[in-house]
């Protein structure tokens, strides 16, 4: 089987041309991801051809075997990854996902590209305070296609390593969550994402666009243009607009490929 390696801000994926949606067990996920014993990956993402008027469709599978709806960061490298197919440098795509199609501008220079990316809407979903190890953790709830919880305020590694798995299981998420810490600084955000089924990430790119659209609700941030989000991999700008879609912009560069 062939695959390429990809990253977009060191949240890196390993991408896969698939015939079919269910080409890999869970199984066979996990052991791709695993770091030591594996290629290594946050997650595999299949790329499908041919199916309806779009470009190509991206199935997500996480680096637990799961399935998310949806992950920005692996749709910009899914965009990369359709640019060099196609051998061309610029190009305007769209991509099917689990949470719908995504409108995608490649800017390509060599292996690595800059990457635009219509996140369709992304909505607050109001607030909840949950109870985690008997401390009271307010959070706000967004979807991004995926479904997020945001904590805003300031949160050490220790902080984010004990609380993300409790929120991300907690019984109020039925499906789990993403979750996201959030520290305000005006027109920018740093930004540290545990995420559903992966654990501690570099980026999150739904992750982003979700604290974003909140912090922008809240009045947290200047009421229009676009948002530094800053995460441990870099940096995202992110455009929660006022008709409520959402624009992310970002990086993505191919590592390497190999047959496995």
């Amino acid at each position: 089987m062939r695959f390429s390696k990809y990253e977009g801000l060191g949240n890196d994926f390993i991408v896969i041309e698939a015939a079919s949606s269910d080409a890999l067990s869970p199984e066979r996920v996990v052991a791709l991801c695993d770091r030591r014993f594996g290629v290594g990956a946050d997650g595999v993402l299949l790329v499908l051809r041919g199916e309806g008027a779009e470009d190509g469709r991206m199935r997500v599978l996480n680096a637990d075997g799961s399935v998310p709806e949806m992950c920005g960061n692996g749709l910009r490298c899914v965009a990369l990854h359709l640019a060099r197919a196609g051998r061309v440098d610029s190009v305007s795509l769209v991509i099917g996902t689990d949470a719908g199609p995504r409108a995608c501008d490649v800017s390509r220079a060599g292996e690595a590209a800059q990457v635009s990316v219509d996140m369709g809407e992304v909505r607050s979903l109001g607030a909840v305070t949950l109870d985690i190890d008997g401390a009271p953790l307010p959070l706000h709830l967004a979807d991004a296609g995926n479904p997020h919880a945001i904590a805003f305020g300031s949160f050490t590694q220790a902080d984010v390593a004990r609380i993300g798995p409790l929120v991300e299981k907690h019984s109020t998420f039925p499906r789990g969550t993403n979750v996201e810490f959030a520290c305000v600084h005006n027109a920018h955000i740093d930004l540290v994402v545990w995420e559903r089924g992966v654990g501690v990430t570099l980026a999150c790119g739904t992750g982003a666009c979700a604290t974003a659209r909140v912090a922008r609700g809240l009045g947290l941030v200047p009421a229009s243009g676009e948002l530094n989000v800053r995460l441990p991999g870099g940096t995202l700008r992110v455009d929660p607009r006022e008709d409520g879609r959402t624009r992310m912009v970002g990086p993505a560069r191919y590592v390497f490929g190999g047959d496995v």
